[in-house]
């Protein structure tokens, strides 16, 4: 089983900005801590950017780029993409082909948008997936807190076995990447 990370939408105009997303720093610090095993691992790592034609998310903007604090390496791979989806109109599918990977390991930003989306996508798209429990997050809606939505996702995404592969919700400190 081939491996890769993905780190969804950890960018300052997300992340930077008041209100912060829950444990935005501690997110940051999990995420950091994880790419840095996976890179001594050999595990490809993906920084995929959401960007807009203008606006907070301009691509090539102050707040289009990472996140205070988010180490990305040269030799990381970036994706850019428009919608929740880090697969639809992205090359993301055909360099995770090209790299053989079969198992992805999702983090990053939000919840309950574009890491839950992905993840999904990942699954019907034949990817077995681990959701880093603790490494993703988003802001309090008015319906739900973010720490419910987290909970709830971690709880949820595990339950879905329609697509074949299994969607497993792991603690960072538990992810075993063999670095």
């Amino acid at each position: 089983m081939k491996s890769a990370l993905l780190v969804i939408d950890v960018q300052r105009g997300l992340l930077d900005q008041s209100p912060r997303p829950y444990e935005a720093d501690e997110t940051i610090e999990r995420i950091n801590h994880i790419t840095t095993q996976a890179r001594a691992a050999g595990i490809p790592v993906f920084f995929i950017h959401h960007e807009q034609a203008t606006g907070l998310l301009e691509y090539g903007s102050d707040s289009w780029q990472p996140a205070s604090g988010l180490f990305v390496h040269d030799s990381d791979f970036k994706v850019r993409k428009t919608t929740p989806d880090s697969f639809l109109r992205t090359d993301l599918e055909a360099r995770l082909t090209t790299l053989r990977a079969t198992h992805l390991i999702i983090c990053g930003f939000a919840t309950e948008f574009c890491v839950d989306t992905t993840t999904r996508k990942a699954a019907a798209l034949g990817y077995s997936v681990q959701l880093v429990s603790d490494a993703h997050t988003t802001h309090d809606k008015d319906h739900a807190s973010a720490i419910q939505i987290r909970a709830h996702h971690n709880a949820t995404l595990p339950n879905i076995t329609s697509f074949g592969p299994r969607i497993t919700a792991v603690p960072s400190a538990d992810l075993n990447l063999g670095g």
